[in-house]
Order: C-alpha cells, then structure tokens, then sequence
C-alpha cells in the first residue's frame, strides 16, 4: 500500500526579507528592523515545531550581504553572536539542534567560536533540527561541491564516470539533509536569491507579502495550508499519483 504523503513539510526553507523596509515604515534605523527580525527567528523556530516540521532552514546571511555597508554587516555579526549565546540554553534544555551551511569559516572569530559551541552540545539532538544558512550562497556551494569532487576524483575515491545526482550530491554542504519540501520568502519579493537553487528542484515556493518581523506563526501555518493544496508530482501525471492508492487494499 502506497503512503500518504505527511500533511506537514518535512523540511521548510525560509528566504527571511523584509527587516530593513519594516524599520524604515516604522522610521526606526535598519538595525531596528534586524533586532526585531532575531525575534522572529526565535518565534519561528518553535512555531515550526509546534506545527510539526521536522527541519527548517533560515537563510541568515548571504555571500552577497558583505556587499551592504560595513556597520550594517558588522551589526549582523554583532546580532547573530549574541542571538547563539543567548539561545544556547534553550536549544539544551528544549532538544533542538543547530546546524550551518555556508562558508562559515570565514566569518568572524567570535561567531565561529559560538557557532561550534552550539553546535557540539546539540549535536545529539535527533528530532527537530535549526540550519542557520550563514556566509552562504548556492553558486558559491556548487564551485565548493565540485572542487571537493574532482579532489576525489583525484585521489581515486570516486569514479569520473559515475556523473549521478546521487553521487554529486554527497559534495554539497546538505550531503546528509532531506531537500526542502516548502521555501517561504517574505516581504512580497518572488525571486531565491541564489538560495538552495539545486535542492530547492522540487519544492513547493509560497511567496508571502509580509515582511520577516512581523511574521507570525499564523503565517507559517498559511504557507503550510498552501503547501498541502499542491500536487507535487516530481515528474510524475496525476493519473500515475492516484493509481497506487486506488489499487490499495
């Protein structure tokens, strides 16, 4: 007998946009905007929980945000150092595990220093899982990822001639993650900014007009009511994706 697929993603994806035009339609600097956001971050994170999402991916810093000016940036690192020292304990005592993507050792010392921190005293946790995406962009992934392959390559560990998805997929920083079932962006922008652009090939996208701090749970679970009205065939007709359940006994 065929499954049923889960009427909750597995995996959510969240593009987090919106903090700096929250600030400026509330006259309040741009760092407003992204202390409030961290807020949001700290609510969604259980919201997801609560709502049965087993995974869910935030997109916190691109490669490309190194471009903003240098007290913004600095600002960021400033924000996300404090928002892991102040979480650490709630992640312990509430079984959350953090994990990163990205090109995390380039970020500053003290954020890395935390980052591990972190991650070493919730590694074990193995039913609800926080990826901060930092310092991370999805071209720059795929550079890395077929670096690290022709080096196998190289060193007689893989086959050139293999070319599987399966294979090439190990390289990515997500080797060991399921693919996102749902990528939310917010704010009302309807691109993925260079994000999860390979495992991202099958997910759902809801596009929400609201902006990250004023993100609420009620929200996710909108995207999550949305989620379920799609039919996600993966190649697949229709007439194929009914066939199984009405053969089932």
């Amino acid at each position: 007998m065929s499954q049923a697929p889960s009427p909750v993603p597995h995996h959510v994806a969240i593009i987090m946009d919106g903090n700096g035009r929250w600030a400026k339609s509330h006259g309040l600097p741009r760092i407003e905007g992204h202390r409030r956001g961290v807020e949001t971050v700290r609510t969604t994170t259980f919201a997801a929980r609560d709502l049965g999402v087993r995974m869910l991916t935030l997109y916190a810093f691109s490669i490309e945000n190194w471009k903003r000016p240098p007290d913004e940036v600095g600002a960021l690192m400033g924000l996300l150092e404090y928002y892991l020292k102040q979480e650490l304990t709630t992640f312990v005592r509430d079984r959350v595990r953090l994990r990163t993507i990205g090109r995390t050792d380039e970020l500053p010392a003290g954020v890395q220093q935390v980052l591990r921190t972190t991650m070493e005293e919730t590694k074990h946790f193995a039913d609800y899982t926080l990826v901060l995406a930092l310092n991370y962009g999805s071209r720059s992934e795929v550079v890395d990822a077929a670096r690290a392959y022709a080096a196998a390559v190289a060193a007689g560990q893989e086959k050139l001639n293999d070319g599987s998805w399966a294979t090439f997929s190990r390289y990515l920083y997500t080797a060991d993650m399921p693919e996102p079932d749902l990528v939310i962006r917010t704010s009302g922008e309807t691109r993925i900014s260079n994000f999860l652009l390979l495992q991202a090939a099958y997910a759902e996208f809801v596009f929400t007009p609201v902006l990250w701090p004023d993100f609420t749970k009620a929200d996710l679970a909108a995207a999550i009511a949305e989620f379920n009205k799609r039919e996600r065939r993966f190649g697949l007709t229709s007439e194929q994706l009914a066939k199984p359940a009405a053969v089932a006994k």
